[in-house]
This record gives C-alpha cells, sequence and structure tokens, in this order.
C-alpha cells in the first residue's frame, strides 16, 4: 500500500473517531485543554502557576531544560524538560516575557518517563520555566533563553 494513502486513511479515521465522539457529547472542546483555561489565559507569570495549582513551586535540580542559550528566531525555539522526579505526572511550560505565559502543559500516564520535547514562541529574550508535578507538590525549574528575532509578532 502507498504509504502516503495510509497516512491520508490513518489521519481520516483518527478525525472522525473524535469527530463521532464530539457529536455523541463524550468529548467537549473545552476538555481539550490539559490545564484550567485560566491558566493559559494569564497575562503574567504568577497567575499562570495560580491557575496551575503551581503558586508555591520548589526550585528543584533534578529538572532539566535544554533549550538553546541564544534563538535566533523566537518563533520556533526548540525546548525539552526532563524530569527526575519519581512519580512525574505533568510537566508545563512558561515564556515568562509572552503576553501569556503559559506556553504548553503536558499530562503524563502512570509509569511514563518525565520528558517532553516541543517548539515553542517567544516574543523576546526571557526565562524558560518549567514546572513539574510529582506526588502532588510542585517543583520548578528556569533558564534563560535569548531572542534575536522576535516570534510573536515581532
Amino acid at each position: 500500500m502507498n504509504a502516503l494513502r495510509r497516512n491520508v486513511l490513518k489521519g481520516a479515521t483518527g478525525a472522525g473517531a473524535v469527530a463521532v465522539a464530539v457529536a455523541a457529547g463524550l468529548l467537549k472542546p473545552t476538555q481539550v485543554l490539559a490545564a484550567p483555561r485560566s491558566a493559559f489565559e494569564a497575562k503574567n507569570v504568577a497567575d499562570a502557576l495560580s491557575g496551575l495549582g503551581a503558586a508555591g513551586a520548589a526550585e528543584s535540580k533534578d529538572i532539566t531544560i535544554k533549550a538553546p542559550d541564544i534563538a535566533e528566531n523566537g518563533a520556533v525555539v526548540p525546548v525539552e524538560v526532563t524530569s527526575a522526579i519519581a512519580g512525574t505526572s505533568s510537566i508545563a511550560i512558561l515564556a515568562e516575557k509572552n503576553a501569556t505565559p503559559l506556553v504548553a502543559d503536558f499530562d503524563l500516564m502512570g509509569g511514563t518517563q518525565g520528558f517532553i520535547s516541543t517548539r515553542i514562541k517567544m516574543g523576546q529574550t526571557a526565562l524558560v520555566r518549567a514546572v513539574v508535578t510529582a506526588g502532588g507538590k510542585n517543583y520548578t525549574a528556569t533558564k534563560e533563553v535569548k531572542v534575536t528575532i522576535g516570534g510573536c509578532g515581532g
């Protein structure tokens, strides 16, 4: 079977399954957001952390953020977060000077390795903050990323 055809059929099947779930009322569009809507709509870091329930997160050296020291284009900044904390259940990424700081929130199933890799958008030089939830407690780590060309409309 042609590889392109196979990929198209897989995508159509997945989209069809989601459409059936939405039509049956089993899946509501607001359920897709991992974090509360207020966390994603927050305009500053303190409100985003509060929305995540991580206002008093403790600094941890067991969280590693791999991101470039200098991002040539803020529209595409690769970020990897690794958590060596046992029982990691979620990882959130915040870009502190973005208009809406919470960039992503990933929920991890039990037994999953505490690792995520994604690309984020940054408007200017700022701290990238990772917030890890493990065992009902919140931990955080930061890394500064210098942006030479803005990615959020700049």
